[in-house]
């Protein structure tokens, strides 16, 4: 083994640094606009809310966060994300120090991540999958912790982590309700006591607000979510399709994950002990969401959007480690690192000459051109500043983002009882819009501009 154990914590702490300065470096030098969901974000963290037509609210706290502190530097919306991958590390590194003796299994576990495209190739747009990372990773850490050492911190955190979770995606309920298979095991060997019932009195606080957020607007979130799963134009032979496609399409995920591991891997008798806790909390927390996601697919007969399933394999470097440890050759070390650096190196690389090369792409949409011509047009023709942008998330929200007032975003209309001093701006499609328009309209880039000000 050429790492030596006193410097394996250097070596992941440059891994991380290496590993965000490159996914934040790349997106920032070849990409002229944000991505749609970053957008989408920023749309919604203009005009605040506990919840919004597509998804639950965090995602939009946290861009509007970086938002106030940095404004609109494209690069700022790039580091979230890989804030966002890096803290997810960091705890899945925390987590591992309770299933390895040896460090160089931790850092393995770690680096085996590199080889699923969720944690580089698509981590620099920032959205709601990339947001419940670090949440997912924090509910497994204190829901062990809370098994592990019964205490009420440990509990409470869970709670704490796991309602902010459900509030980055829904999704994060798969998680959810594999833990509480394992709370379940834990109940049936009388190995639990009613300390664990403190995580729900956070949980239930925490998300109670987006919970009346959703009755007053009649689980808007809910009616998308069945949208994008295609329930309503579902037929029988889906209920076999889907699932399958979904299924392929993991494998595919996958494959430069195993090469990684393959080419440390000895051949060697495997044992599994069922009666290990730590092996069953890992299958749990990791094959058990998985398995509800393809019974969802294939029962409801609904797609999986290949995005949705960005945490999911979040501990399978430790999974796959811990029940293999005793088959990793650590004299086929450097292999490993071979195929590593391969992967890191040519993830990146592929992701500039796409971004360079192919054209039509919404990162190429010219929003802060648009923008600015927007800009000059109202500063001519009018005397308050732009207080409101009313529009789709893609139009309405670059326009909220580039424009100097940070004007708020609404998607159809503007609320009746609304006080503001201000103008406003329409943007959608030029054929209506110009003939509804009661103020200054004009043309950009196939959008309509309807602007409504004080002259």
């Amino acid at each position: 083994m050429f790492i030596k154990q006193s410097q394996i914590n250097k070596y992941f702490i440059f891994f991380l640094f290496t590993h965000a300065l490159i996914w934040v470096l790349v997106p920032s030098l070849t990409n002229p606009n944000l991505p749609l969901d970053t957008i989408e974000a920023l749309a919604w963290g203009s005009n605040l809310d506990w919840g919004f037509n597509k998804h639950p609210p965090l995602s939009a706290f946290f861009v509007e966060i970086i938002y106030q502190i940095f404004g609109n530097q494209d690069w700022a919306y790039y580091l979230l994300s890989q804030i966002c991958i890096v803290i997810s590390f960091l705890i899945i590194w925390k987590f591992s120090e309770d299933f390895f003796k040896n460090k160089i299994h931790n850092l393995i576990s770690i680096l085996l991540l590199e080889g699923i495209y969720f944690y580089n190739y698509t981590s620099p747009e920032f959205n709601v999958y990339v947001c419940e990372l670090p949440f997912w990773t924090l509910t497994v850490l204190y829901c062990w912790k809370g098994f592990k050492n019964n205490k009420i911190i440990d509990w409470s955190l869970f709670g704490f982590f796991a309602a902010l979770g459900v509030l980055s995606h829904y999704l994060f309920i798969y998680l959810l309700a594999a833990i509480d298979v394992f709370f379940l095991y834990m109940i049936i060997k009388k190995k639990i006591n009613f300390k664990c019932f403190i995580s729900l009195i956070t949980f239930l606080l925490v998300l109670s607000p987006h919970v009346f957020w959703l009755i007053e607007n009649n689980y808007v979130t809910f009616n998308y979510a069945f949208h994008r799963t295609g329930l309503s134009e579902k037929n029988f032979l889906d209920h076999i399709t889907y699932p399958f496609i979904f299924l392929g399409k993991q494998i595919g995920i996958l494959i430069p994950f195993f090469l990684m591991f393959l080419s440390v891997f000895k051949k060697k008798k495997i044992k599994f002990n069922f009666k290990d806790k730590k092996l069953l909390f890992l299958l749990i927390i990791t094959i058990i969401p998985i398995i509800l996601i393809f019974l969802t697919s294939m029962f409801m007969g609904v797609k999986i959007r290949t995005m949705w399933m960005t945490p999911f394999y979040l501990f399978f470097g430790i999974l796959l480690v811990y029940i293999f440890q005793i088959q990793i050759n650590l004299n086929k070390l450097k292999n490993f690192i071979s195929v590593f650096l391969i992967l890191f190196i040519f993830s990146p690389f592929v992701y500039a000459y796409v971004s360079i090369t192919k054209i039509n792409k919404r990162t190429d949409y010219p929003g802060k051109e648009i923008s600015e011509l927007v800009q000059r047009k109202w500063d001519k023709n009018f005397t308050n500043k732009i207080a409101i942008v009313v529009g789709d998330e893609w139009y309405g929200g670059n326009l909220s983002y580039h424009l100097q007032s940070r004007p708020k975003w609404y998607n159809e209309s503007v609320p009746k009882n609304l006080n503001f001093d201000g103008g406003v701006i329409f943007t959608g499609n030029p054929e209506i819009l110009e003939k509804v328009c009661p103020g200054l309209f004009g043309k950009i880039k196939f959008q309509g501009i309807c602007m409504i000000g004080s002259k």
